[in-house]
């Protein structure tokens, strides 16, 4: 067929009962994913793992899949198509088994974005969920965070708009091909994700979402995130395969934990009794990803100091302190951020060896 290696993993993702650890078999065993397509059915019945049905079908399917109109249809459609060969291809998912071979984005993927953590949950939270989930992806995005989870109703929309909210980044993992988004109800917020993150799937536009797709979704969840957290879920759900592939990822696993009689939280309790990590307010999450705020070189003390790799408020509280120790009330005032961001703002600060707290609710600037 003399597809480009490129062309060829777009291709070997379009077609059906194929996946990535089977073309990674028949990839080592013909020396690259491009001599997939020159191979005859004999050629890839001899690979473990194949067989004739397979063989058989990968062969018939070589003639009706065309890899170029599928990503001219892409680009018209303002989605991206990356392959394991593209720098945007995100590297955390390169160590997993099962690498997608393809992924559909809308709006884009960043360097950054290995910054991330995954929330995920049941799609009937209770009250006290929503609030959790809104308010811990708040923070995390306020603290430079990316926040991944996968657009479905309940814990996982709180967990998006939290990050929008806090005007961060966030990222969310369709279990279907982007002509049949689901739920339905979340079209408008699709669209929020794609202006100030990325949409991501790994199925070709017309793929629809079936049980078997959310499991293949969530795997992307977890193994793009350094850690996931569950908020709400219940034993055998969705969040919890999540969280137990984020185990076999070498991912941390943290749980909110809940009330003993809620059957939203007999999942997170499950989790923190079989060694998950406990999270009752941010810092609980953010003091565990200490490595991913390196210390600034902040020329403390000059009223002009600006240090890299901060926004706009945080400069502000930097200016600020550069005069010297200030209570957190005085920064409040003076930057009239509210007390609820300065809360995360703070943390944030801290983390990346910016500022420190000292006693009676003040902060200074590390020198």
């Amino acid at each position: 067929m003399g597809l480009t290696e490129r062309e060829a993993y777009i291709a070997l993702n379009i077609m059906d009962h194929i996946g990535p650890v089977r073309v990674r078999a028949m990839a080592e065993s013909l020396g690259s994913v491009g001599a997939i397509f020159e191979a005859t059915s004999s050629d890839l019945r001899q690979i473990d793992g194949v067989g004739p049905v397979l063989a058989d079908r990968v062969v018939a399917q070589q003639t009706r899949i065309d890899p170029v109109r599928e990503e001219e249809e892409a680009h018209a459609r303002g989605v991206e198509i990356v392959t394991p060969l593209d720098p945007a291809y995100p590297p955390s998912l390169l160590r997993i088994h099962d690498p997608p071979l393809a992924l559909y984005v809308r709006g884009c993927l960043r360097s950054a974005d290995t910054q991330s953590i995954g929330v995920v949950g049941t799609r009937h939270p209770t009250h006290y969920g929503i609030e959790c989930a809104r308010k811990l992806s708040f923070g995390m995005a306020k603290a430079g965070l990316c926040v991944i989870s996968g657009l479905a109703l309940g814990i996982d929309t709180a967990a998006h708009e939290g990050a929008l909210q806090a005007k961060g980044r966030t990222i969310a993992v369709i279990g279907g091909g982007f002509d049949h988004i689901y739920p339905v109800e979340n079209k408008h917020l699709l669209e929020k994700i794609a202006e100030h993150g990325a949409v991501i799937s790994e199925f070709s536009f017309s793929r629809k979402p079936d049980r078997t797709t959310f499991p293949m979704r969530n795997r992307i969840v977890s193994g793009m995130s350094r850690g996931v957290l569950v908020v709400e879920a219940g034993l055998g759900s969705g969040a919890m395969i999540t969280a137990s592939q984020a185990t076999d990822q070498g991912r941390s696993v943290f749980a909110v934990p809940g009330r003993i009689d809620s059957y939203a939280s007999l999942g997170p309790n499950a989790l923190i009794r079989d060694g998950a990590h406990v999270v009752t307010e941010l810092r609980d999450l953010l003091e565990h990803f200490e490595m991913l705020f390196p210390a600034q070189c902040a020329s403390a003390g000059k009223a002009d100091c600006v240090i890299p790799g901060l926004n706009e408020n945080e400069q502000k509280v930097v200016a600020l302190l550069a005069g010297g120790d200030l209570s957190v009330d005085r920064l409040i005032r003076e930057t009239g951020i509210v007390p609820a961001d300065m809360a995360s703002l703070l943390i944030g600060l801290e983390l990346k060896k910016v500022v420190k707290m000292l006693p009676g609710r003040s902060v200074a600037l590390l020198h």
